[in-house]
């Protein structure tokens, strides 16, 4: 059975409600999957995971949130070799610059993002959700 994650951090809960379609996908495809906020992630969250999923919206100048999810994922790229790796998030303003540089931040890390980035506009909608559902698949298979 393979371990899967879904890691998030969420201040509106729109990406937290992709997260848990993440993981809905995850355990449809009969993958063992934890889903964690970022502040309760370190390196050994890691261990034995065959594949994770990041979720973070974007915050003020379309960044990743500051405070946990961007010291928590700087922290943990080292980690994330071999593994199969996808992103999701939610924005409410901009064009979706924040995931266009954390792609190229785990591209310039080595990291194999699976799958393209879901990100949505404000609350993620039936699609957006869908979207999700079979990300968490993909990365369970």
């Amino acid at each position: 059975m393979k371990k899967t994650a879904v890691i998030y951090w969420s201040g509106t809960g729109n990406t937290k409600q992709m997260a848990e379609a993440v993981l809905e996908g995850m355990k449809s495809a009969g993958a063992e999957a934890a889903l964690l906020e970022a502040a309760q992630v370190d390196a050994s969250t890691f261990s034995g995971v065959d594949a994770v999923a990041f979720g973070c919206p974007a915050m003020g100048s379309e960044v990743l949130e500051e405070m946990e999810f961007e010291p928590m994922f700087s922290a943990c790229k080292s980690h994330l070799s071999g593994k199969k790796v996808a992103l999701f998030g939610s924005y409410g303003w901009g064009d979706g610059e924040w995931m266009r540089s954390w792609e190229k931040d785990c591209d310039d890390a080595g990291i194999n993002l699976v799958c393209e980035s879901i990100i949505c506009q404000e609350a993620p909608d039936g699609d957006t959700l869908e979207a999700c559902r079979a990300m968490g698949k993909l990365l369970a298979e």
